[in-house]
């Protein structure tokens, strides 16, 4: 996950390169088709999995990536800021939706894609209510890069000793915390430091998607009395001891293939740190939608994180990078990026190597589930940033949850003001 924070240092030496580089604008694009493309993300970790694409892009539209890998999160924000002042802004580079793809976009800094959705959408490639985060006045920017489906992973031979079967609903999973916990088993994994946000996510929107959007648009408050109710809730579980220590620096898949812990609230993209970590899917490990807390919402809500691939609209490589995007939506690129990265493939036309990851793209396609966008896209930058800290405080010391809520309270107001 990105940090939404630019050390200052940084900042500083990036504003000055803008600045020096500012009369220098884009290069015009040069209209090329074909070639190696120029590819910047900030998943350094993921460079071989885009490198093994390169076979089959090369095979099916003669373009591969050359891709540069960025670690750190604030120099990568950095530089791809900065490109879009100079002649080096990227063919093809890795983002994030909602506000700040907005900001992009609303800057005329990314190329518009809408053609590619439409053709996408009109050949079955991709569901058509997966364009509105990458809709804005009406056209479309970007495509995603990926989907996840944020779901519960299990370590599976421990349900199996305690006899416990996949809930279906939120009252079967809170039976089956408890019945775990009473066999001396942590029912969930939990951290105080970058992912802070799934649990308070999960039970907000599966409470109520509309109080949950209401959170992002800035119409409810997060001192909102449900919303302190539903904290209470986590409050609750938390000193009810169903959550590991979120102090841990053990990798969570070695956690829960340890089984210190029995589940995770995690990304789809979590198999490839399993099977990494030598657990095997649907023996060792396996994973269910994780029910609504209300169950008369007549739908299950799921979380979906979807990262863009963005070309810029002042590249020289402006071509070749939407040339790109449109064969990343098609089966067989799908099905190429499935393999590599372990992931389910937005394109129900893909072939899915992994049956449980297979079978999940199936179900969350079909009737009785609505997508909802995860809590760090759907929230404004400045108030994520303090929300996560926030989440992260009340993970390591639970307690009366109004203070923590009225200090992202207090960054809300003042963000919604400016805003206005």
């Amino acid at each position: 996950m990105r940090s939404r924070k630019i050390p200052a240092a940084i900042a500083a030496a990036a504003a000055a390169s803008m600045l020096l580089a500012s009369c220098g604008g884009g290069s015009a694009d040069d209209g090329a088709t074909t070639g190696t493309l120029d590819f910047y993300t900030n998943k350094a970790a993921w460079e071989p999995d885009f490198d093994e694409l390169n076979a089959q892009s090369e095979g099916d539209v003669d373009i591969s990536l050359n891709t540069t890998g960025y670690s750190d999160a604030a120099q990568y924000d950095a530089f791809i800021k900065q490109s879009f002042r100079t002649d080096k802004s990227p063919g093809l580079f890795t983002w994030q939706t909602g506000p700040s793809l907005s900001e992009l976009v609303d800057e005329g800094l990314v190329a518009e894609t809408t053609d590619i959705w439409t053709k996408a959408v009109d050949e079955g490639w991709i569901a058509e209510d997966l364009k509105e985060a990458y809709t804005f006045d009406g056209k479309q920017y970007c495509v995603p890069m990926n989907v996840a489906y944020w779901v519960m992973y299990y370590n599976k031979p421990l349900f199996e000793e305690q006899g416990i079967a996949e809930p279906t609903t939120w009252a079967e999973l809170d039976a089956a915390a408890e019945k775990l916990k009473g066999a001396g088993i942590t029912p969930y994994y939990q951290t105080s430091t970058l992912f802070t946000f799934p649990w308070f996510q999960q039970l907000v929107a599966g409470t109520d998607p509309e109080l949950y959007n209401g959170l992002a648009t800035g119409e409810v408050k997060y001192t909102d009395p449900r919303i302190v109710e539903i904290m209470e809730t986590w409050r609750a579980q938390q000193e009810a001891g169903w959550f590991s220590d979120a102090g841990s620096t053990v990798d969570p898949a070695v956690g829960l293939k340890q089984g210190d812990f029995a589940m995770i609230n995690f990304g789809s993209f979590f198999n490839g740190s399993l099977d990494g970590a030598g657990m095997v899917s649907g023996q060792d490990y396996d994973m269910f939608v994780i029910p609504a807390v209300n169950p008369d919402l007549g739908t299950t809500p799921v979380a979906v994180e979807s990262g863009p691939l963005c070309v810029a609209e002042n590249s020289s490589q402006k071509t070749l990078g939407l040339e790109y995007a449109e064969w990343w939506m098609s089966p067989d690129a799908q099905t190429a990026w499935s393999a590599a990265r372990g992931d389910v493939a937005f394109n129900p036309q893909a072939t899915v190597a992994d049956p449980i990851l297979e079978e999940l793209g199936t179900t969350v396609a079909g009737d009785g589930y609505e997508r909802y966008d995860r809590y760090y896209e759907a929230t404004p930058t400045p108030i994520l940033t303090v929300a996560l800290e926030q989440f992260g405080a009340f993970i390591a010391n639970p307690g009366d949850p109004l203070p923590f809520l009225e200090t992202i309270q207090a960054e809300a107001d003042a963000y919604w003001a400016d805003q206005g």
